[in-house]
Order: C-alpha cells, then structure tokens, then sequence
C-alpha cells in the first residue's frame, strides 16, 4: 500500500490550466492577423504597453485601473469579449475595488437662495400715512375758510363761484416690483463633470484629484454620471464618441470619435480653459 498523494491530486486545477491574459491577447491578435502597431493605433494604447501585456506585464499601465482599460480596448480590437479577461485579471491582482458613488448633481440646489418676497406691509404703512395726511390737510384748509368768513361785514353777502370740489379719493397703493428669480448655479469652489451616455455603450475611470477612484466601469446608453472634487477631475473615456460631456454646468463642444480613447483632466475654470 503506498503512502503519499493519489494521481488525482497530482492532477493540475482548472485554473493552473487557463492560459494567461497575455498570451490569450497574443494568440487572437495573431489569428486576426494584425500587428501590434496596427492594435497600437486602433487602441491608442502605446506599443510598449501593448507588449508588456502580451507578455503578462502590466507594470507598464500605470496601475489596476489603467490595467483594465488597455485590457478591454486590446480585447475588442481583437474580437475578444473583454469581460472574462478583466474577471480573470481581478481574481489574480487581488479583485477588484469597491466603487465609490458619484457625488450629486448639482449641490448648488440645495443652497438655493430664497426668492425675495414683497413688503406688503411697508406698502400698506406708507398708504395709511398718506390717507392720514391728505385728511390732515382738507381740515386745515376748512378751518382758514372759516376763519376769513367770520371778518365780513353784514349785509348781502357777495357772490361766489362755486370752487370745484377737492378729491377725496385714496392714492393707490405703490405696487413693489418682483426681485428677478434667483438662478441656482453650480458651486464655482468645485469642479463638476457630468457624463452621459448617448449611444451605444462606453468604459469610464474617474478620480479626484489627490488619486481617489470615483468610478471605474461600463456605461449604457441613457445611463448618466456625475462627479465632483475640490480641484480637480481626472477622466480616461472608451468610445468616448458615444458621450455627452458637461464641465462646471457648461457643454464641452470637443467632437470625439467613436471607440476613440481619451484622457481627459477638468478643474474649477473649465471648459474655457480645459
């Protein structure tokens, strides 16, 4: 009787078996028979990264997250479906990180200022002083007529024209004029970007600007994101053709190509500046 492991657990898992990312990229670039400078120039992604990777080197992308973009963009440029090489990527480099929700739309609303309300009852106090003051000012013209009437000697008293009669009629009240609307604006002590998905579908990494992960993943179309930091928002977009792109509540006019990659940084005075 032998003493020892079995054949069975001699036998290699199912995952010492799986070939590796790089080689599994090499192969299918091979069989699609492009070159690297052909994937190079289809991803933007340069041709020393693409070679890194091939070989299983992805110390040349700058870290996990810019890791999975290249893999993604290489991966369809080969006719690849990317998703079981960026699973099979996570499980090897430690998984993947917790993404952090967008900041919220536009923080500027709940600071809205209050519209300003007429003073109804200064308009009211100023017509009441008014009326007072007409009222005032009738008796005391009574009482001189009345005084100069007492002086005239007896007999027949001379005649007089009728004097028009005064009008007694209250002034309108001064109406205040409205105050404009107050416009909600986004905060100028931040920069915002909202991203939105207009056709087809697009991968999306933000970070703030000391590094923190905002948001790594694939949007759909109709699908919206909406990020915002003290200083600045950094920003690589996939397809970035397929995006609707608003900086600080301003319309970026950039025309992107579709399945083109950009690397994009926004910060408070943008886009004029951006």
């Amino acid at each position: 009787m032998s003493i020892g492991n079995s054949p069975e657990d001699d036998r290699p898992s199912p995952e010492e078996d799986r070939p590796s990312i790089g080689h599994v990229l090499q192969q299918a670039r091979i069989d699609a028979g492009l070159t690297v400078d052909e994937v190079s120039a289809s991803t933007r992604v340069r041709v020393p990264i693409v070679t890194a990777i091939e070989q299983d080197d992805f110390s040349r992308c700058g870290g996990d997250v810019y890791a999975r973009g290249h893999i993604r963009m290489i991966a369809r440029a080969v006719a690849l479906d990317p998703d079981p090489l960026v699973s099979q990527f996570d499980a090897e480099h430690g998984g993947r990180p917790a993404p952090t929700p967008a900041a919220p739309l536009f923080e500027a609303e709940r600071i809205r200022p209050e519209r300003q309300r007429p003073n109804w009852t200064a308009a009211m106090v100023a017509a009441i002083v008014a009326v007072i003051g007409f009222v005032g000012f009738t008796m005391f013209n009574g009482d001189e007529e009345g005084k100069d009437g007492s002086n005239v000697a007896e007999g027949s008293a001379p005649d007089k024209k009728p004097s028009p009669s005064k009008s007694t009629s209250k002034p309108v009240d001064p109406k205040p004029e409205p105050s404009d609307s107050a416009i909600a604006a986004v905060p100028k002590d931040k920069v915002t970007v909202k991203l939105s998905v207009l056709d087809d579908k697009s991968w999306i990494s933000a970070k703030s600007h000391n590094g923190k992960l905002l948001f790594d993943g694939t949007l759909s179309k109709g699908q919206s994101k909406t990020f915002q930091d003290d200083e600045r928002v950094d920003l690589i977009l996939g397809n970035a053709g397929a995006i609707e792109l608003y900086v600080n509540g301003k319309k970026v006019e950039d025309r992107f190509e579709t399945g083109q990659v950009e690397r994009l940084s926004y910060t408070k005075g943008d886009p004029e500046v951006g």
